[in-house]
C-alpha cells in the first residue's frame, strides 16, 4: 500500500482498511477488530494523545498451556494497535517500522476478549513514540503495559 497524503477526513473506516491490506496473513488470523479511532482532538482536552482502541477476541488457538493467552499472541497485538494508533497521528497511512517495544506483563488473561489501547505520545518527523495499555475486556484491568519506538520511513 502506498503512503496516503495525510487529511482531516482519514477516520476509522479507512484505519479498518488499512489494517485488511497492509498486515501480514497471520495478523489477520487474529480476527482483530478496531473499536475506536482518535484521530481529531476534542476542544476540552489538554493532555489528549492520538490513538486507537482495538479488540483482540479470545482463542484458544492464542492460548498456551494452562489456557492464558500467550504473550507472543499479545505482543503482536500491541505492536499491531501503535500502527494503527500512528495512522491516527498521522491522518493517513505512512510506512513504518517498528524499532524497539518492551513488555510489562502485569498478569495472565484467560477466557478473555483483549483490549489494546494504543496512544502516540510523540509523533516526530522520521520516529513515534507510544504505549499501550492490554486491558482483559472481562474486567477492564490491565493485563500489560508496553512502549514502543517506530521509525517511520
Amino acid at each position: 500500500m502506498q503512503q496516503q497524503p495525510q487529511t482531516a477526513e482519514f477516520g476509522i473506516t479507512e484505519a479498518r482498511r488499512v489494517l485488511g491490506e497492509v498486515f501480514a496473513p497471520w495478523v489477520m488470523d487474529l480476527n482483530l477488530s478496531i473499536e475506536r479511532f482518535d484521530a481529531t482532538p476534542p476542544a476540552d482536552a489538554a493532555d489528549w494523545q492520538p490513538g486507537a482502541v482495538l479488540r483482540l477476541p479470545f482463542s484458544e488457538r492464542l492460548c498456551r498451556n494452562g489456557g492464558t493467552v500467550s504473550g507472543q499472541a499479545l505482543m503482536a497485538f500491541a505492536d499491531t494497535a501503535m500502527v494503527i494508533a500512528n495512522l491516527a497521528a498521522n491522518r493517513g497511512y505512512r510506512p513504518m517500522t517498528t524499532v524497539d517495544q518492551t513488555t510489562h506483563f502485569m498478569r495472565a488473561v484467560a477466557g478473555s476478549d483483549v483490549l489494546a489501547d494504543a496512544r502516540v505520545v510523540r509523533l516526530g518527523r522520521t520516529m513515534s513514540f507510544g504505549r499501550v495499555t492490554l486491558s482483559s475486556a472481562a474486567d477492564n484491568k490491565p493485563v500489560a503495559m508496553v512502549s514502543s519506538a517506530f521509525a517511520m520511513l
